[in-house]
């Protein structure tokens, strides 16, 4: 048997053995979930997974737009939003657990005092017949305790909470970039309805003129009165439509309200005359521009994390190490509690190995792997979606750019055709019904026109929206160079 100095140094040779086995980790070396891209369309031939700590700015992307308006409400989202205050605070609580899961890799130490009034029973077992029916029991000490981390359990804890913590990071500038797109969208939509006002407004008034010369004519015996119920119907048809554009924009001006955490009743935004253009998209290096999408990093976390749970599921089917010490003075309450003769003191480590568990930990395992997989799949759905989002609006983009230049073409010919139907009337050459059937057909293809501009704008932000957000002035400058 050994004792004394031999058993101390034995003690603490297993210490120190145990520490540097303390280095191994169960889990499965983590590659990213594997995605095959067919890159061919792309013009840089390159698809990267997600980075989750990319620091390229996405930037104020909405400025692109030119609209100090909507740079206003776009920069107060932020602060306001209770959509992304709620996302933050999820963030936090993330990084709180992950300190809590590091806590784990570090010595836990606690120090206690009691002074105690104390009565055994007559009747207790083993009881000595000189111990006293009344005594004090006074003590005061430390303890500490570690859990050596052998087989990478703590590790892969904090390992899998880190990375859930980033996923939840992503999921911010996901709010986030989702919020100003629907801001920006809304704000599009309602500078829409005022260009379709200010349509509908001269349409009105040109309409009223139309009514007068009927009404002249009808007078002078020139025309009858079916020319006048004619502009009369097109008057309030008109009259109708522009009521109809200013609910459409209440509901946008309502919906720009929330997002920027105002009541939608204490909330109003002037008409606007002034026209927006698309901005140039840059799409030279789009597959660049999509790894930076906060989606996918976050899907890439939490494949990470999956994978790390994996280790934690394994290390349960060994045992667990700790380390524990303990010292202080303990006495029956009398003077002199802290001297040599009452101290106390003990050192060693302790093992804890689990035998039976009625197949839990297997099922533990199974479940993480499956986790993992799951994770996996997310990935890969997220980032074939992502390239889909961006194919869509590209193409959108390019036949709306296509059907707006040949619908800015019928504009002009429908009011050419309006001009000379109106000179046909008043030259007495035709009746009303073709000055009608060119008022309806000249209306419809300047609303169809600002229909297509509109969407083509809200293209744009979708686009942007798709590709994770804006992008830097070399991002810019080099997709120009490319194209």
């Amino acid at each position: 048997m050994i004792s004394g100095p031999g058993k101390t140094a034995v003690t603490l040779g297993i210490i120190m053995g145990t520490v540097l086995l303390s280095g191994c980790s169960l889990a499965p070396v983590y590659h990213p979930p594997l995605v095959t891209i067919r890159t061919d369309a792309w013009q840089d031939k390159l698809w990267k997974e997600a980075k989750p700590l990319d620091d390229q700015p996405r930037g104020n992307w909405w400025q692109i737009y030119g609209d100090p308006v909507l740079d206003q409400l776009e920069s107060g989202l932020d602060q306001a939003n209770p959509g992304i205050a709620a996302a933050l605070a999820r963030y936090d609580q993330a990084n709180a657990y992950v300190s809590q899961m590091q806590a784990g890799l570090t010595p836990t130490a606690d120090a206690g005092a009691a002074l105690t009034n104390n009565r055994q029973s007559d009747n207790r077992p083993l009881r000595g017949s000189n111990q006293p029916n009344v005594y004090d029991a006074n003590t005061v000490g430390l303890s500490a305790s570690y859990t050596l981390d052998i087989w990478g359990r703590v590790r892969n804890l904090v390992a899998a909470s880190q990375a859930n913590a980033q996923a939840d990071a992503a999921d911010v500038e996901t709010i986030r970039l989702s919020l100003h797109a629907s801001l920006a969208d809304n704000y599009l939509r309602l500078r829409g309805t005022d260009a379709q006002a200010g349509i509908l407004n001269n349409a009105v008034e040109a309409y009223t003129r139309a009514l007068t010369l009927t009404q002249n004519r009808h007078a002078g015996g020139v025309a009858s009165g079916l020319d006048v119920a004619r502009a009369e119907t097109q008057l309030r048809t008109v009259r109708a439509q522009a009521a109809d554009i200013a609910s459409q924009r209440a509901l946008y001006e309502h919906a720009i309200a929330s997002l920027i955490g105002q009541p939608a009743m204490n909330f109003t935004l002037p008409a606007s005359k002034s026209a927006l253009s698309a901005p140039f998209i840059p799409v030279g290096l789009p597959s660049t521009l999509l790894q930076r999408r906060p989606d996918i990093a976050a899907a890439e976390r939490r494949a990470a994390a999956a994978n790390a749970q994996i280790g934690v599921a394994r290390a349960a089917y060994y045992p667990d190490f700790s380390i524990n010490a303990a010292f202080g003075d303990q006495n029956t309450g009398k003077a002199g509690l802290l001297s040599a003769p009452n101290n106390f003191w003990t050192l060693g480590p302790s093992a804890i190995f689990n035998i039976f568990d009625g197949g839990k930990r297997d099922a533990e395992l199974a479940r993480a792997k499956s986790v993992l997989e799951a994770a996996g799949a997310d990935y890969r759905a997220i980032v074939l979606s992502a390239f889909q989002q961006v194919a869509d609006d590209l193409s959108k983009m390019k036949y709306n750019r296509e059907s707006e230049l040949e619908q800015d073409a019928a504009v002009k010919s429908a009011e050419l055709t309006l001009t000379l139907a109106l000179n046909r009337y008043r030259e007495g050459a035709v009746n009303y019904l073709e000055v009608v059937t060119a008022q309806t057909a000249a209306l419809a293809a300047q609303r169809n026109a600002l229909d297509l501009h509109t969407q083509q704008l809200r293209t744009s932000v979708d686009l942007i929206q798709a590709l994770g957000g804006g992008w830097s002035q070399e991002q810019h400058r080099q997709t120009k160079l490319v194209n």
